[in-house]
């Protein structure tokens, strides 16, 4: 039995905190597989709030979610993960269990179009205010790609900021393996 996978990781996370009937955010939907994630957790009761700025990408969850998880709410926004905070209805602010990111790039498209620190770093902001005590984020930092080390820098420098009054930190990664892997960085508002 070996460690768990960075991915799995960040579920395990989500899983101790997030109760059916809760709202929650995957804010970079991919290929949906937090997005699903996200709505098997919450239940037929709870919301899920996914974004992303391609629309390869919505396609591709709204299509996993039909196969995995019919009948959710899930709410799928063509739109920056900065923007969060104007998508989401300002009665939930505060009160969101959860906020998933998974940083860099859609697998099987174009590698040039990557999460960047600007946006991503707003979209951190907006999390910190929108999650609510014991409410969590999630970070999966990729930085095999163009601009991934800088991203994964600054995202690191953000969390490392909070204040410790009001947030916990941790970080997991694995340290001994090549080409760059993949590791979370995990925020609970305290």
């Amino acid at each position: 039995m070996g460690f768990i996978s960075i991915l799995s990781f960040a579920h395990k996370l989500i899983e101790e905190r997030v109760q059916p009937g809760e709202t929650v955010v995957d804010a970079t939907a991919g290929g949906g597989v937090d997005t699903a994630f996200l709505a098997r957790l919450v239940g037929s009761t709870g919301v899920v709030h996914a974004f992303d700025i391609q629309q390869q990408a919505l396609d591709r969850t709204a299509s996993r979610l039909e196969q995995e998880c019919p009948g959710g709410d899930v709410r799928l926004h063509l739109r920056s993960h900065e923007a969060m905070l104007d998508a989401i209805p300002e009665e939930n602010h505060g009160r969101i269990g959860a906020v998933m990111f998974n940083l860099g790039y859609l697998p099987g498209a174009d590698h040039e179009t990557v999460t960047a620190p600007a946006s991503t770093l707003a979209a951190l902001e907006a999390s910190a205010q929108l999650i609510r005590r014991g409410g969590i984020i999630t970070i999966v930092l990729y930085t095999g790609h163009r601009g991934g080390l800088e991203e994964a820098s600054e995202v690191e420098r953000w969390a490392a900021a909070l204040p410790q009054k009001h947030f916990q930190t941790l970080q997991y990664r694995f340290m001994n393996q090549i080409n760059h892997p993949p590791y979370v960085i995990a925020i609970e508002k305290r």
